[in-house]
């Protein structure tokens, strides 16, 4: 069962249906199958018992069960059958086409071993059957055997083939005697005495209290556990739990009437095309990527490798279940022709286009149409085998999870606020409203700063920055904020000046950019007038909640957030979404509604006394419901993926939503953030580290300037000159001179000093 398990991992089939005998033999080999297919991941779909005196009825009964099912790959354990009856009756049914696969364990290599040569012509019923068979490597003692065996066939001293297990047989009988004839060379005695386990019995006829047991069946076991010799069938060793080490199996495959053999498998090993060595006990790992077989002919004579599987024919078609919607019928619906139609039905049957196999269905209601079902109850119906598939618009949500397989989402969605809103004018002052009250602070003292650092590096050497002060104040400022609208007829003469000007600039481009684009969302947004302005002030107003009937907002809601269902009230249809908002949640209706995103847009699409509070404020998706482990819903997931890819997702959403204009172009989200300090520190930090070193620059030139000029023009002597007060009026006496005068009379020092020292 270990080979069998990993010949149906090789081929990456996922499901098996087990045919075996309903005895010891049958259902403690199919145990065994199911533990080793568990352990890679795979598993056993449907168990199918024959009974012990099975017919070819009871076999055709079990095969027409067979064909009602999903999976193709069927593993048969049943006793050798002289007659080939099984395979009869699957040629009867016609079940020997290339969707299906036949993997039969060892006692169908038995059946054909067994046969007299001439009888071969039966193979023709067994096209692309796979086996096992144990395998036996060939040697001189072996062949020597067959030949005895074939003389004996040409002579009709015997009616059938020599099979595997008459090799073990033989050499069972070899193994027995040699062991007596060990027990005697010990010394041991051939000896019976009653047993005293069997004196209990209280059966009359079976009379088991006469019954002996051998006296040196102790030793005799010991002797048989340490037999090492070659027999018929190779070397013959047990293990110290006392199991014969074998050689493996040989994996066979009929084709054309012929045995071939397409690979090995044993236990150390896996499966191989070289035959396994002998008595080889070191186990190395076996992986997927170091298993190999040759190509196998299957079922049909094809040699691509069978699916494994079919979701459904025409006698039984894939059951596909919708839901029937009383509202937002655009998604899916029942029309008055009786005919399936919507979003949902159009992608799914352009995703069907794309899946490289046909797939039979039929379209089968949920629900009764005036109320919009319980979704988790119609995806329940997949997990319970009332559908075998759900298209519609499911959201992918944990729970629904647990019980099937979704598909790719098709669309992404979320739950949203919807809440009635303001459309009257803009506020007069909503020119304020881009900054923070924080940014509007720093950006004004940041103009102000500009003005007097400018004014200070410019006053020495420019003279649009001199004169009265009443002027030197006026020009100081208007400079400043001039820059905002390049309208400043003042020029920087200084270096210190322009370098601040540059970073200054480049600050003001930045904000003045952000503060436009902040201001054309605000004015172009309308305001809530809720005062609703995400889920957690919904959750603190108290106020009563609407949703829409089967949705899984109810359960989020209740589950989720744990809002009290007296809070949550249930709305079947878009009028009544629109009727319990304009009511209100003190008049009857609601203060908002909570549902998904796809189903809101549509409701506002020509609404628009109604908005989007915020974003969605949970993250899923819509998809299409399989059966766990379902192989289609991979397929139909690629598909998806190819249909959104191409375009051809986009244009299906339009046919059905854009006819007046998508519901995404007219979508209202709340004020849009206002623009935080946090945003701009940077460019604040690096203009604001620019004019500190500029006037430090500034004050250190005009320092050494200032103790240049003070060494030849004052006297140090009078106490006067030497008070800390005189110094810095002195100082801000001294920089208030322009520049130029200052180098005059440097100047005029320099040349002093020589004639100076002429003299």
């Amino acid at each position: 069962m270990e080979a069998v398990a990993d010949i149906v991992y090789f081929y990456e089939w996922k499901e098996v249906i087990a045919i075996f005998l309903d005895d010891d033999y049958g259902r403690n080999g199919i145990a065994a199958l199911n533990d080793a297919l568990t352990n890679k991941m795979l598993k056993i779909s449907y168990k199918l018992p024959l009974p012990i005196n099975y017919d070819i009825t009871d076999i055709m009964y079990v095969l027409n069960q067979s064909k009602s099912l999903g999976p193709r790959v069927f593993v048969v354990h049943i006793n050798p059958d002289s007659q080939l009856r099984f395979f009869n009756a699957v040629h009867k049914l016609k079940m020997n086409g290339s969707n299906y696969v036949w993997l039969m364990t060892d006692w169908f290599s038995t059946t054909l071993d067994s046969f007299y040569p001439k009888n071969r012509s039966v193979l023709s019923t067994l096209e692309g059957v796979v086996s096992l068979r144990p395998y036996i490597p060939q040697s001189a003692q072996k062949r020597a055997f067959l030949a005895r065996w074939r003389k004996l066939l040409q002579n009709e001293l015997v009616h059938s083939g020599l099979t595997a297990y008459g090799l073990y047989a033989y050499d069972t009988v070899w193994v027995v005697a040699r062991s007596i004839d060990n027990l005697l060379q010990q010394g041991g005695n051939i000896s019976f005495s009653l047993s005293n386990m069997l004196n209990g019995t209280t059966s009359d006829k079976l009379q088991l209290g006469k019954l002996k047991e051998f006296d040196g069946g102790g030793l005799l076991m010991n002797i048989l556990s340490l037999t090492n010799f070659t027999g018929l069938t190779g070397k013959i060793h047990f293990s110290q739990d006392r199991n014969l080490i074998g050689s493996g199996y040989e994996v066979i495959n009929i084709v054309k009437q012929e045995i071939h053999t397409v690979g090995y498998w044993s236990n150390f090993s896996g499966l191989s095309v070289l035959p396994p060595k002998p008595l080889q006990n070191k186990e190395t790992a076996v992986t997927k990527l170091n298993q190999n077989l040759k190509s196998v002919s299957w079922p049909g004579g094809k040699s691509e490798t069978p699916r494994g599987w079919v979701i459904g024919n025409d006698e039984r078609p894939l059951r596909i279940g919708f839901p029937r919607r009383a509202s937002f019928t655009e998604f899916v619906t029942l029309n008055a022709s009786h005919n399936v139609q919507g979003y949902c039905i159009d992608l799914f049957y352009e995703a069907r286009k794309l899946v490289p196999y046909d797939i039979p269905f039929t379209f089968l209601p949920f629900g009764s149409g005036l109320a919009n079902p319980d979704y988790d109850a119609f995806v329940n119906m997949v997990a319970t085998d009332v559908f075998d598939a759900a298209v519609g618009d499911i959201a992918i949500v944990t729970n629904r999870t647990r019980m099937v397989d979704f598909t790719q989402p098709y669309v992404s969605t979320g739950l949203v606020i919807v809440a009635p809103i303001d459309t009257s004018e803009s506020s007069a002052w909503v020119f304020l409203k881009p900054f923070t009250l924080e940014m509007w602070g720093v950006t004004a003292l940041s103009f102000l700063i500009i003005a007097v650092v400018i004014w200070i590096l410019e006053h020495r050497v420019n003279e649009d920055f001199r004169g009265p002060p009443k002027r030197q104040i006026t020009t100081m400022f208007l400079f400043s904020f001039s820059t905002l609208f390049k309208t400043n007829q003042e020029n920087t003469v200084s270096t210190l000046g322009r370098m601040v000007m540059v970073v200054w600039l480049f600050l003001l481009l930045v904000i003045t950019s952000s503060y436009t684009a902040s201001l054309t969302s605000i004015l172009t947004v309308q305001q809530l007038s809720s005062p609703i302005t995400g889920i957690d002030s919904l959750i603190a107003s108290n106020s009563l909640i609407g949703y829409q009937v089967g949705s899984f907002a109810y359960s989020y809601l209740k589950d989720i957030l744990n809002i009290a269902p007296s809070r949550l009230k249930s709305l079947r249809s878009p009028e009544e979404f629109e009727a319990a908002l304009r009511q209100g949640s003190g008049n009857g209706g609601v203060m908002a509604i909570v549902d998904e995103l796809p189903y809101m847009e549509l409701f506002l699409q020509n609404r628009t006394d109604f908005g989007i509070i915020g974003r969605p404020f949970t993250k899923s998706g819509w998809g299409f419901a399989f059966k766990k482990d379902s192989p289609l819903a991979n397929d139909m997931s690629t598909a998806i993926l190819k249909l959104a890819e191409s375009g051809k997702l986009q244009e299906i959403h339009e046919k059905w939503f854009c006819q007046l204009g998508c519901p995404t172009d007219r979508r209202k989200d709340s004020v849009p953030d206002q623009l935080q300090l946090s945003s701009f520190w940077a460019l604040y930090l690096l203009s604001g580290a620019v004019t500190v070193l500029a006037l430090l620059i500034f004050l250190l030139k005009s320092i050494r300037q200032y103790i240049r000029y003070k060494r030849n023009h004052t006297d140090l002597s009078s106490p006067s000159n030497t008070r800390c007060s005189h110094v810095i009026y002195s100082f801000f006496d001294f920089i208030d001179e322009k520049e130029e005068a200052i180098k005059r009379i440097f100047a005029q020092q320099d040349n002093a000093q020589p004639q100076t020292n002429g003299s």
